[in-house]
């Protein structure tokens, strides 16, 4: 841990470098560190960490589970955010020829960065492993891009690449036999196995039989701490084959060769809606409503897949958004418990004010209505209709979550105008930028809480049909409902056109406010 420690401080003294999560693991050897950045710092940072990686990790000296080539095995880059791919194309290459040409470590292209369509598969740069460099690097086919065509002993080669991203992914088996996983690996993931029959294709190379899951690269290996086999999974594209897919291709497998899955292990982060989709297939499949919260979604995914199995799974550390952001989606009003917000809402700041509460009274509205859906989706003897109401359900938990989010951001469009209307007024360009402020500021004054009036009028059809189809024993809670949305729409309404009343572009209210 001293070692990883070493190389993982040097990542954060790079400004504009965020470390995200540290991986390790005992048996493999390896460890998986995430870090976002701008192009600059990433690039700046990988190198660092890199450097450091081979200053303190001799190859000479490393055994683990995992395949691997060099101290750096591999460095990818993702595009997260406001990147594309060719932003990361250029990262690989800038890095890769800095390492090559100051550390003199053997460096391979791979994935969208690769320089010939051989080294695309990272399975084939590392063929042969770091035991396997010496005869592989003086073939001309496996020149390096960058760096010596020379064997390092202590560094070994690195791999420098531009892909999607990559979800790590482990379903840990009731079995202690590397060979008996291999057997579930070899069944879903795409390469598949040799066809034992021995035949031959028509190029003399041997016809594989392939797995079940596209996109999914797979292996079998024994984990002594955990004392259990796992499949480890790298599922390189999570739209063609979801978490949750490979897991339940892994669970048929594990059960047709006498085997169960008793939870799986993500190495490193996962994406939100990876997630999100995880937890809605599980509930489908028990034909319960999907119309339930961020967080239950979650939790179903975590308890379904057994994520928790081997380790707590702490979303807030597991979720890239979650860990961007520090946590969930929840701003400052939101995040309150009901007493802070009504006390902050009574105290003598004038936000949160009318705007806000109307964005509230509209969440509970929708609320409401949501949970009629769900209550109805689930009733006794109306099991054929789950479908219906769950679509009703999710319907309500979008809308909850937008009207949600409003609250703050009504706020926010108040703290606007304060920072416009404080703006010097001296010059006449003075005067002139802080005009242009306000007028800029009461726009989004204007569009929030229209956007509440659109949503809770929308959310008004929801509570009708819940009132109308739903569960009888909850007409009520539906009509209480579409009362709150009621309320929303005439105070964001309000809202809208007091401040309509002090902006100058009329073409602008004509837009959002036609006759």
């Amino acid at each position: 841990m001293d070692i990883i420690r070493q190389i993982t401080a040097e990542i954060e003294a790079v400004e504009g470098a965020q470390l995200l999560d540290v991986d390790p693991g005992k048996a493999t050897n390896r460890t998986v560190v995430t870090f976002v950045g701008g192009p600059d710092a990433v690039v700046e940072a990988a190198f660092r960490a890199i450097k450091k990686a081979g200053e303190l990790i001799d190859m000479r000296k490393h055994s683990g589970e995992h395949p691997r080539m060099g101290a750096t095995d591999v460095c990818p880059f993702v595009p997260v955010a406001n990147a594309s791919m060719e932003d990361c194309i250029a990262c690989a290459k800038a890095l890769g020829e800095r390492v090559g040409k100051e550390l003199g470590i053997p460096v391979y292209l791979y994935e969208n960065a690769a320089s010939a369509e051989h080294r695309r598969n990272l399975a084939s740069v590392r063929s042969g492993e770091y035991e396997g460099i010496a005869d592989k690097i003086g073939k001309a086919e496996w020149k390096p891009d960058f760096g010596p065509a020379i064997f390092n002993e202590k560094s070994g080669n690195t791999a420098i690449g531009a892909r999607d991203f990559l979800v790590a992914y482990n379903v840990n088996l009731n079995t202690t036999s590397t060979r008996r996983a291999n057997s579930v690996a070899f069944d879903v993931r795409e390469q598949g196995r040799v066809d034992p029959s021995g035949a031959k294709d028509a190029s003399g190379e041997a016809v594989r039989i392939p797995g079940t899951c596209k996109a999914v690269k797979a292996i079998g290996w024994y984990i002594e701490e955990y004392g259990l086999a796992q499949v480890s999974m790298n599922l390189t594209n999570i739209s063609i084959t979801p978490v949750h897919i490979a897991f339940d291709e892994c669970v048929k497998s594990a059960y047709n060769r006498g085997m169960r899955v008793t939870g799986s292990e993500l190495v490193g982060l996962i994406p939100l809606q990876a997630m999100l989709d995880a937890g809605k297939y599980f509930l489908e499949k028990q034909q319960r409503s999907t119309g339930v919260s961020e967080e239950e979604l979650i939790h179903i995914a975590i308890k379904s897949m057994g994520l928790d199995e081997l380790t707590p799974f702490d979303p807030k550390e597991k979720i890239i958004e979650y860990k961007l952001r520090g946590g969930a989606n929840t701003g400052r009003l939101v995040g309150m418990n009901l007493r802070t917000f009504a006390n902050e809402t009574a105290s003598e700041s004038v936000a949160p004010g009318g705007g806000s509460i109307s964005a509230y009274a509209g969440a509970l509205g929708i609320s409401l209505a949501t949970m009629v859906a769900n209550l109805s989706s689930h009733k006794r003897g109306w099991d054929e209709r789950w479908k219906e109401f769950s679509d009703w359900a999710e319907k309500g938990q979008r809308l909850k979550d937008e009207l949600l989010h409003l609250v703050d951001e009504d706020t926010e469009a108040f703290n606007r105008i304060m920072q416009a209307f404080g703006m010097p007024k001296g010059s006449p360009e003075e005067k002139a930028a802080r005009s242009a402020a306000i007028q800029e500021a009461t726009k989004y004054a204007i569009e929030i809480p229209f956007r509440v009036m659109q949503l809770s009028l929308e959310s008004m059809h929801v509570a009708k049909a819940m009132a109308e189809t739903g569960n009888p024993n909850s007409v009520t809670d539906a009509g209480v409902g579409g009362l709150c949305a009621r309320t929303a729409v005439i105070g964001a309404h309000m809202n809208v056109l007091t401040n309509a009343a002090g902006l100058k572009d009329k073409d602008f209210l004509d837009r959002i406010l036609p006759e």
